[in-house]
């Protein structure tokens, strides 16, 4: 049986541990994949930085070059970002090789067109690695379920941000605070702003609800809020009514079917709730269909050797397809049900206002989300030398709704201020 021949493009955290992985289980691989496997180049910025267990003679900078050796079977794309990613895995197309990618960003923006090539190509584009690290979920959702109809898919897809929020959580820190400790403990980058303004997790929801909707959902058609403005306060708010804040990708079918609508948000859910309890770096989505019910994956959602194993998990499959001389599920696009903006998204509200502590604001609020249809649940109040805090918990209605009424509190002049809205969901 020949050897399949892979090019490594990338080699830093994640591409590390797959040379690594590759060379030290290179018997095992050989044997589930029912062939020997061997690393033929790795492409980097830099040749001359020090790479352990990597030979000299492997690294190259030329990725281009790479990528069209005739040799190729399969490319391993870890370098991220749009480009050169995309016009390297293009290549790798042109020239017969199967892909196995963990971009996220590259795919939720042109994963259509990649489909597109790669089927044209005769070749596989595999990317479990993508979403939510080690944890299997991509292939769950396009093979296990393909028979079901899946409905909604919510969880936490980012480390670095539930970091940050169990970290204020568990200890009453503030939001610099939380995340000075994360970039200190390595969990969050030097510009954390991808994942801290919700960039990360918006591109894997598209990830998701494209797979579970069979529609094509792009980065740019997902609602997203990050965790930046979520204050001590808001954890507070969220202890006191027994809930919790999380950072959730909400994918879901509307009630008629006809629609999706995908968003990442802070968001309240119950401490009862199993996403309650993910904590630290940790990733859990929950997937809900018509005949499997609910279905929770849980797992480490990043880093180098959890990466790495959804990326060796890929390799493996598609070496096996290319000695069988068949490729896997394609792109699932049928439906092509319309993605829906996040107007019409219905959910519960937090809301808290800085008003004046006087008779009748009370009243005077209640009457303003009266009038936009937004009936309220709950009320706080807690006076404090002529201001007040009061804190609102709605019942479920429509975002566009809440909105309208937000605009309308701002405008009365006994409050002083929206402090801050934040959305309820899990119950």
């Amino acid at each position: 049986m020949r050897t399949l021949k892979v090019a490594l493009l990338g080699c830093g955290v994640v591409g590390t541990e797959v040379a690594r992985i590759m060379t030290t289980h290179a018997a095992d691989l050989a044997a589930r994949i029912g062939a020997p496997v061997e690393l033929a180049g790795v492409a980097v910025r830099r040749a001359n930085r020090p790479r352990p267990g990597i030979a000299d003679e492997l690294i190259t900078t030329d990725a281009t070059e790479l990528v069209k050796r005739d040799d190729i079977d399969v490319v391993i794309e870890v370098i991220g970002g749009i480009e050169p990613a995309r016009s390297l895995i293009l290549t790798a197309f042109d020239h017969g090789a199967s892909v196995v990618s963990a971009n996220k960003a590259l795919l939720a923006a042109d994963g259509s067109a990649l489909h597109a090539a790669a089927a044209s190509a005769g070749a596989d584009l595999y990317y479990e690695a993508a979403v939510a690290g080690a944890i299997p979920l991509l292939r769950p959702l396009r093979e296990s379920l393909a028979g079901d109809k899946v409905n909604r898919v919510l969880g936490i897809v980012n480390g670095t941000t539930n970091f940050i929020l169990d970290k204020m959580d568990s200890t009453g820190a503030g939001y610099s605070e939380a995340l000075e400790e994360a970039t200190a403990l390595g969990y969050a980058e030097a510009d954390p702003t991808a994942d801290v303004e919700g960039f990360d997790a918006a591109a894997k929801a598209a990830i998701l609800a494209g797979i579970a909707f069979h529609t094509r959902v792009t980065a740019a058609d997902v609602f997203r809020e990050g965790l930046t403005e979520v204050t001590a306060a808001d954890i507070a708010s969220a202890k006191a009514m027994n809930n919790i804040v999380k950072l959730l990708a909400i994918c879901e079918r509307s009630a008629d079917g006809s629609s999706v609508t995908a968003r990442v948000h802070p968001a309240m859910i119950p401490r009862t709730h199993p996403l309650a309890s993910v904590r630290g770096a940790y990733n859990a989505v929950f997937v809900e269909s018509e005949a499997a019910g609910q279905l929770m994956f849980y797992g480490p959602g990043a880093g180098g050797a959890p990466t790495a194993s959804a990326v060796l998990g890929d390799l493996v499959a598609v070496c096996r397809n290319k000695l069988a001389g068949s490729t896997g599920p394609g792109e699932s696009a049928y439906a092509q049900l319309t993605v829906s903006p996040m107007d019409g998204v219905v959910t519960r509200y937090h809301v808290s206002l800085d008003v004046a502590d006087k008779a009748g604001v009370l009243a005077q609020v209640a009457t303003v989300f009266a009038e936009h249809g937004v009936s309220i649940d709950t009320v706080r109040q807690q006076g404090r030398e002529g201001d007040a805090s009061l804190v609102v918990v709605t019942h479920r209605a429509t975002d566009a709704a809440l909105s309208a009424t937000v605009s309308a509190l701002r405008n009365l002049d006994n409050v002083r201020g929206v402090a801050s809205i934040m959305r309820v969901e899990g119950e």
